[in-house]
């Protein structure tokens, strides 16, 4: 087997990538990553005339090598089938002289279903044989909650606990999540933001006396976070796909480079596109795109990362996030995966919330990625002038980076700007942006004031959220997620 997997921290244990899908995280703490990233590049020409699934395919083929062809055959048609509300999955459309990915055509109307229908199939082959019952937990700054929820209910032998930040997430993502439907699901809120969430998740996974209690019951922890080489694979599907969908209308020759702007908080989405360089997509730029939680723009200017600021709440909150856990991949392969350096920085990161890269290691990320911010005044201002110059409605966290994308001079490159979820998820915010009073009206009712004022539709998967009974209102403090952890596994593994 060529492909093996090992943690961004060490090169001591090597696994294959569904053993590296199952466990989730290293048991160092660390990612996991392949040194063979790039080495067998995918045939451009080959994915110029091929749909989503065969794409998809392929993708997974060079990433996740130990899938046999049929599995991955029958992973990708139970993920990207009649769920999706667009044959194309994720299409390109115009946005004024640049190009819109629309990736949020699935069941949850988010770009996290893209890899959340994925991966539970994955999941479900790498578990063939193992004998044990997987629980799944994340955690969720909006979207990555109900995709997990929706990909994972009702999987045999698998259950999903998804932890959110309390009153940080907008109404329509809150009640996607506590009326999940499904006896192996379990839903909580945090006292807390995001970063404490993701934190207490990192923190759960190296429990070692909480795994040993969980193995006594034949349960595994796994994880449905972008920390997940599971997660991230199928991201790279859409960068190979809009790329040929650009070649087969003529918009650009195979071959030439591209530009991409990606909203980003986590680092996973805009890291999938870096993947998708190694792998011989032509990309000239990553554009990291930040709302006022800036501190990956800052990091790509200045080689700094420092968590050490203040956190604050947004319109675009998917990407209320501090501390970018899928950033450590990048720091790996920048630096030639010197484990070393890696480990030295996640400990700067952990003890005193800030790193710097040495130079020559900040200097290999600039040559692909590019940066830039958008404050909420900013972001509303381009869903208002996106709508009345371009017709096209835009969520805020696609605003993000139409707003960034704009700033910076367009040069004859083709630039496509990443639209990760549907307007619709945030109706209050949009509709506020488009010069709208929403005082006094909830969600459902922006929802369907939206829909007047735009002559647009929303996703029946969203306006019928109003109907559905909440089934999750749990609330803890970060200290407690643990012990929701092991009582959400009883309860589900009886």
């Amino acid at each position: 087997m060529r492909t093996f997997y090992h943690s961004t921290r060490s090169n001591a244990d090597s696994v294959t990538s569904k053993q590296a899908i199952l466990t989730g995280i290293a048991p160092d703490g660390g990612l996991y990553v392949t040194d063979q990233l790039g080495q067998d590049a995918i045939y451009l020409a080959d994915m110029v005339d091929a749909s989503f699934q065969e794409t998809a395919v392929a993708v997974l083929g060079a990433l996740l090598p130990d899938y046999a062809s049929d599995e991955l055959a029958r992973c990708v048609a139970g993920a990207y089938g009649l769920q999706w509300d667009d044959e194309a999955i994720a299409p390109v459309t115009s946005l004024g002289a640049d190009w819109l990915l629309e990736l949020y055509h699935g069941p949850t109307c988010a770009f996290k279903d893209i890899a959340l229908q994925m991966l539970p199939q994955l999941m479900s082959v790498a578990r063939t044989g193992d004998g044990r019952d997987v629980m799944v937990v994340t955690a969720t700054s909006g979207d990555t909650g109900k995709a997990a929820l929706d990909g994972f209910s009702g999987v045999p032998g698998t259950g999903v606990c998804v932890f959110f930040p309390y009153g940080k997430v907008s109404d329509v993502q809150r009640l996607q999540m506590v009326t999940q439907v499904g006896s192996n699901v379990a839903v909580c809120a945090i006292r807390g933001n995001f970063d404490d969430a993701q934190t207490e998740v990192k923190r759960i996974f190296a429990d070692r006396g909480l795994g040993t209690r969980l193995a006594m019951r034949n349960v595994m922890l796994s994880s449905a976070n972008s920390i997940n080489i599971g997660r991230l694979a199928p991201q790279v599907t859409y960068y190979f796909n809009s790329y040929a969908q650009l070649v087969r209308g003529g918009i650009v020759r195979s071959g030439e480079k591209v530009d991409f702007c990606v909203p980003t908080g986590n680092f996973g989405d805009v890291l999938a596109g870096y993947y998708a360089k190694r792998l011989g997509l032509p990309v000239r730029r990553l554009i990291v795109a930040s709302n006022s939680n800036d501190v990956l723009t800052d990091f790509i200017s200045t080689g700094t990362y420092d968590r050490n600021r203040a956190f604050v709440k947004t319109i675009s909150p998917s990407m209320d996030i501090l501390v970018s856990s899928n950033l450590e991949r990048m720091l790996y392969y920048a630096s030639d995966g010197d484990v070393e350096l890696v480990s030295s920085l996640m400990a700067g990161l952990r003890d005193g919330g800030i790193y710097t890269l040495p130079a020559d290691v900040h200097a290999r990320i600039r040559e692909t990625f590019n940066c830039g911010r958008a404050s909420d005044d900013e972001t509303r201002e381009t869903i208002r002038t996106t709508w009345e110059t371009d017709h096209k409605l835009i969520d805020p966290h696609t605003a993000v980076a139409k707003c960034v994308l704009d700033g910076i001079a367009a040069d004859g490159t083709t630039r496509i700007c990443l639209s990760t979820a549907s307007p619709y998820k945030f109706s209050a915010d949009v509709l506020d942006a488009l010069g709208v009073d929403t005082s006094g009206m909830n969600g459902f009712a922006c929802m369907d004031a939206l829909e007047h004022i735009t002559g647009t539709v929303a996703p029946s998967q969203l306006s019928s959220l109003r109907d559905g009974e909440v089934l999750h209102d749990d609330v803890c403090d970060q200290g407690k997620m643990s012990a929701f952890v092991e009582s959400s596994c009883a309860r589900i593994f009886l």
